[in-house]
């Protein structure tokens, strides 16, 4: 999911000034304003039974205010939209933005933001009803595909279109997922284009999953990352840093509940990860166990996954022999060495 041109000249002009680096706006303010969505299952999404927001970006920022402030609940979440996300963050409403956000040319050019490192791949697609019949995104010939405002979804339907030369395919938009997703429940589109994670989150959060089909035809690749206000290096980094950690933890086995025990490991690099022995934190300007803090907390990155979008989830996807394994077991999430 992406937001493209519509917001670029706000989001340029609002830039910050310069000052002092976020994180000591974050140590100071005692609490990091992590910007996020509240209708995106599996990522961002507020639960209607528990009335509390949880997912995998969520979990991401908890993990971050576990690092920065030693406690996971030091976080504000910020609800913004695919139109607002970057403008909340680099007015300084927001300290960092996790919103399953894809990286493109354009916004590392033309807004004044920083990225993280990926930590999603993801690809474009589409959900029909099961009883439409349709197989292909041709097949809905006279119909109408909705999506949200300000993402790069918009944009991708629109290239798609052009390299098809299909004409005859119209576009509606609502400002939030959970308004998509009701318009196509309503017959009011044929089908739901976004991100094939976020379609898997709202087919299998519905009353009845076979209801709906996700198409094979997609629009493209859509990783995702976290993303910082430009040019702040001590906040950029730390940030980096973290995400790589929660890698780094699932590689070696470091989980929530073993965190303390592996601060007894032989290994010097796993103890000095952990803040056992001296540590990175004085590095970052942050105590030496903001890795052992954010693990303990939310746990590594498998057991965030596993958490929001495992097999005991209703938005399962199977990790195995994708790009979102660990690179020991042939995926893409790999951390640099810590040394």
């Amino acid at each position: 999911m992406g937001y493209f041109c519509g917001a670029l000249a706000l989001a340029v002009a609002a830039t910050p000034s310069a000052r002092a680096s976020v994180l000591d706006d974050v140590k100071q303010r005692g609490v990091l304003n992590c910007a996020t969505g509240d209708g995106i299952p599996g990522f961002s999404y507020l639960n209607p039974k528990t009335s509390k927001l949880e997912g995998l970006d969520v979990d991401l920022c908890r993990a971050t205010a576990a690092a920065v402030l030693g406690d996971p609940d030091k976080v504000k979440f910020v609800t913004v939209t695919g139109k607002s996300r970057f403008n909340t963050v680099t007015t300084g409403q927001a300290d960092v933005g996790y919103f399953s956000t894809t990286i493109y040319p354009v916004r590392e050019s033309a807004i004044a933001v920083d990225f993280l490192p990926l930590y999603f791949y993801d690809a474009g697609g589409f959900m029909v009803k099961t009883s439409s019949g349709v197989e292909t995104v041709k097949d809905l010939a006279g119909g109408t595909i909705c999506t949200t405002q300000g993402t790069a979804t918009e944009v991708a339907l629109a290239n798609l279109f052009k390299s098809q030369n299909i004409t005859n395919i119209k576009v509606l938009t609502f400002d939030s997922d959970d308004k998509v997703f009701a318009a196509l429940g309503s017959g009011r589109c044929n089908a739901m284009a976004t991100d094939k994670t976020a379609l898997a989150g709202w087919r299998g959060s519905s009353p009845k999953p076979e209801d709906y089909k996700i198409l094979r035809e997609g629009t493209g690749k859509s990783p995702f990352a976290g993303f910082v206000a430009a040019n702040d290096s001590k906040w950029r980094n730390l940030l980096r840093w973290t995400v790589f950690g929660l890698f780094q933890a699932e590689e070696w086995g470091i989980t929530a509940a073993n965190v303390e025990e592996m601060k007894k490991s032989p290994d010097p690099v796993i103890r000095k990860f952990l803040g056992a022995e001296s540590g990175f934190g004085t590095d970052f300007n942050v105590s030496n166990s903001f890795a052992a803090d954010m693990i303990k907390a939310v746990g590594n990155y498998g057991e965030i996954y596993d958490r929001n979008l495992g097999p005991k989830t209703p938005y399962y996807i199977d990790r195995t022999g994708t790009p979102n394994a660990s690179w020991l077991n042939g995926g893409l999430l790999y951390s640099p060495p810590w040394e």
